[in-house]
């Protein structure tokens, strides 16, 4: 028993080691953001807001792309407010899993934001990312302007002509209304759990196809 009690008091002294260094580490990104935030806030800045499966995956590619201020996940395009992961897990809502990107113009383009979305997702599968299934890991884009609007739609337009994938593209345009922020767990994931099965299965592969395929476009690339 002596032994036993020994062991659990080092396991739960590990795990509020493990806690404290993942806060730690989130409290270090925040600090960023907000100096990046405070660095940026004269410049020209747009906005879009992309669904493409589970936003822990789309969220990792957006962090690493040159010109993009913050990338925030979260939800848009359902019928309930201030809805909570659990809430949209159960398909009930209407959201879909979206990430929320602020870009500097002159530096990052709305036409290049969405070249990196349909490469880094499967836009022919209907509310479908691999194993993640159900309207809220639908692929859409919630359009902010006209312009944004048409530049998609042309994109998806050539890519069915081109017959770029084997199966036609069904991402949707939805007029973008409101966007509700995740719980702050969901934000920076890839960044703060590498180790986990999740992210070395599933996300890292998108990490590894997005490094490969727009290298001059990462963030102090070589």
């Amino acid at each position: 028993m002596r032994l036993y009690f020994s062991f659990l008091m080092c396991y739960l002294i590990s795990l509020g080691s493990c806690a404290q260094k993942a806060s730690n580490q989130q409290k270090e990104l925040n600090n960023v953001k907000t100096e990046m935030k405070v660095s940026n806030k004269n410049l020209p800045l747009d906005t879009i807001t992309l669904g493409g499966g589970c936003y822990w995956c789309v969220e990792a590619v957006y962090e690493m792309l040159e010109g993009v201020i913050s990338v925030e996940s979260g939800f848009a395009g359902g019928n309930l407010k201030n809805p909570t992961y659990h809430e949209v897990c159960t398909g009930n809502t209407g959201h879909a899993e979206v990430v929320q990107i602020v870009f500097n113009t002159s530096k990052m383009d709305v036409m290049n934001i969405l070249k990196v979305f349909f490469t880094v997702h499967d836009p022919t599968t209907i509310n479908r990312q691999g194993g993640d299934v159900g309207t809220q890991y639908r692929s859409v884009i919630f359009y902010r302007n006209d312009y944004q609007q048409k530049l998609a739609g042309q994109i998806i337009d050539q890519l069915n002509a081109e017959k770029v994938f084997d199966m036609p593209v069904v991402t949707s345009l939805e007029k973008f209304t409101v966007f509700y922020r995740a719980e702050d767990e969901h934000q920076d994931y890839y960044m703060l759990n590498k180790e986990k099965p999740y992210c070395r299965m599933v996300i890292q592969p998108k990490i590894e196809k997005f490094e490969k395929l727009f290298k001059s476009r990462l963030r102090n690339h070589d």
